[in-house]
């Protein structure tokens, strides 16, 4: 990986310590070139030798003849461990579950200029509750937040679902949240950005939004060597995984059939981010988060369609007082760059 990749993946952790990030980045995948298959036998000499002739190998007994005296898979009568991902889609939300952190994996969303205009829900009339489609003994509690010093922090925001009161309701299901530091992140430089994602659908008529959490190693300043490590928080026993970054993945189309689309991959740190801090400072590839998370997100979209959103778009936030982004949730657009301008 370049110094310059680096160096820009390392900027994720700026507000929690850059090193935090790089070292999941450290190296880009090596393709070895595979060495030229050498032959195991030798071509006879038309010269007499008296030397014997080698003999070839016994092919391997093909797998399909071996009869292994075991059967782990047996063990399928007492039910499939796992993971499961508790693939659980809403009228606003499509996500997967990690029963591992009590948070979800991912959760997708889809918005469209005449999604967020339309207001037909009032956030008032929403609460928080328990996802009920997982497991109890998996799934998050309303008491694990409880005193916790955490918001429960919105995957997707509900501001992003105003169209129907169902929907709004739906994004306040727990398997929609994430523990997330609430001053100087939730409800401030997250809360911006969420912004900014509402304001593309100014420029493109359908945008899709990847968001989740990651558990991102930080070296350990005693012995230098990486570690993951981050909190839990729950009650009585601690259940629910803090986060230490969150990711967006953004997928910005022109509405055309087999038209561009244009990608943008954002890590924040779970910490209290500055409102001057550039946005840009946060991209990174999305090879890198997919990296990061074990998700692949777009696999399906050929390298011919894909354009760079910050190349598209001014990739900044514009900084709102809470009440006047609840007044104008589509807000000014990010604003195309010039054909002519050199990025």
């Amino acid at each position: 990986m370049s110094k310059t990749t680096l160096a820009i993946i390392a900027g994720v952790s700026a507000a929690a310590g850059a090193s935090v990030t790089a070292a999941i980045y450290s190296s880009r995948k090596q393709r070895d070139a595979l060495p030229l298959p050498q032959s195991t036998s030798s071509i006879p000499s038309t010269k007499t030798s008296s030397a014997p002739l080698p003999i070839p190998a016994a092919p391997a007994q093909p797998y399909k003849e071996i009869i292994p005296p075991v059967n782990p898979n047996g063990l399928f009568q007492y039910g499939f461990p796992g993971p499961v991902s508790d693939l659980h889609p809403t009228l606003s939300t499509t996500s997967a579950f990690d029963r591992r952190t009590r948070n979800p994996a991912w959760v997708a969303e889809h918005i469209t200029p005449a999604s967020l205009l339309a207001n037909n829900a009032d956030r008032r009339h929403s609460y928080f509750v328990e996802d009920e489609s997982i497991p109890s003994k998996f799934r998050a509690k309303l008491e694990d937040y409880r005193r916790s010093g955490y918001d429960r922090g919105h995957q997707v925001p509900a501001a992003d679902a105003k169209w129907s009161q169902d929907a709004l309701d739906q994004t306040f299901l727990l398997s929609n949240m994430c523990p997330q530091v609430g001053d100087g992140f939730n409800r401030d430089y997250w809360a911006h950005f969420e912004d900014f994602c509402r304001r593309l659908t100014n420029d493109y008529p359908s945008v899709r939004i990847v968001t989740g959490p990651l558990y991102l190693p930080k070296r350990d300043p005693e012995d230098g060597k990486w570690r993951v490590s981050y909190e839990v928080i729950g009650h009585p026993a601690p259940n629910v995984a803090v986060p230490t970054h969150f990711y967006k993945v953004i997928f910005a189309e022109d509405g055309k059939t087999g038209g561009n689309v244009s990608l943008g991959a954002f890590v924040l740190p779970n910490a209290p981010i500055a409102n001057n801090k550039p946005l840009k400072d946060f991209e990174v590839p999305i090879e890198a988060i997919e990296r990061a998370s074990g998700l692949d997100f777009a696999a399906k979209l050929p390298m011919q369609r894909r354009r760079r959103l910050c190349d598209e778009v001014h990739c900044t936030i514009i900084v709102r007082e809470y009440m006047d982004r609840q007044k104008n949730l589509m807000g000014d657009s990010p604003a195309r760059k010039s054909l002519s301008l050199t990025i």
